[in-house]
């Protein structure tokens, strides 16, 4: 499982926008963000070897934003229904595991520290609901840009992030630990001792620091499946699952 900014692959090295780490998809299932991608579709890229899921806003309006998945065509050829798209910033995939249990995963994009607070309220609003309705013995699997700094403090935020964060909680990050701490949800960026070269992926553009923005997130009792999250061109984590050949249908949400 990865998480993926797309406009890394458009991104002009002499242009004056925050740097982030350029990534290609290598892992089986990817979540993306920021495709611009008008309404909802899909296409299948054969010499590629994956299949993309987007959903975006209608194409006669300003797009800016854009969800999405990339998953590979071994395991896209098995799916009886494809993700689906919530909004332009939310989109769920529903997975059958060989044990015979469930896990969904979710693909996000909260909107950034300088947004306005309606649209943070409506984005954690749409996710709050979605993770109210999945089964209380399904696996959750929240991938995705949250431009939030969860911090360090893990006596705080006792069970929710490990020692191993980077710098300090800013207001987006404490939205996001709230609803963690809601969910009894666990970072996993935070929890795996590594050089913060391996967990930032944002660069702010005055101070030249680089941040972490981009979680995995699951369950606190599902932690025991995460190897390790880490940064290596794009944010990415080795799980101890394994996928079934048929998909349960995907429940309704907003």
């Amino acid at each position: 499982f990865a998480t993926w900014n797309v406009r890394t692959l458009l991104d002009n090295p002499n242009s004056n926008r925050p740097k982030r780490r350029t990534a290609t998809v290598a892992r089986d299932i990817a979540a993306l963000s920021k495709t611009r991608r008008a309404d909802e579709g899909h296409l299948r890229e054969e010499r590629g070897g994956y299949m993309f899921f987007w959903k975006g806003k209608p194409a006669n309006d300003r797009r800016v934003h854009g969800i999405g998945f990339a998953i590979k065509n071994q395991i896209a050829s098995q799916m009886t229904e494809f993700p689906a798209g919530i909004n332009e910033r939310l989109m769920t995939l529903c997975l059958q595991l060989a044990n015979n249990s469930f896990a969904t995963v979710i693909s996000a994009y909260a909107p950034t520290l300088a947004a306005e607070e309606e649209q943070k309220e409506q984005f954690y609003a749409d996710l709050d609901e979605i993770l109210t309705i999945i089964l209380k013995e399904d696996k959750i699997i929240l991938l995705g840009d949250f431009n939030a700094r969860v911090g360090r403090d893990s006596n705080m935020w006792r069970g929710t992030i490990g020692k191993e964060g980077v710098g300090k909680a800013n207001p987006n990050g404490i939205l996001l630990l709230s609803k963690c701490v809601e969910h009894d949800l666990v970072i996993t960026n935070t929890i795996f001792r590594q050089h913060d070269r391996y967990k930032t992926t944002w660069q702010h553009p005055r101070s030249k620091q680089w941040h972490l923005l981009d979680y995995v997130i699951v369950r606190a009792r599902d932690l025991k499946d995460i190897h390790i999250t880490t940064d290596h061109r794009l944010v990415r984590s080795i799980l101890s699952i394994r996928v079934a050949l048929k998909y349960r249908k995907q429940p309704k949400t907003v």
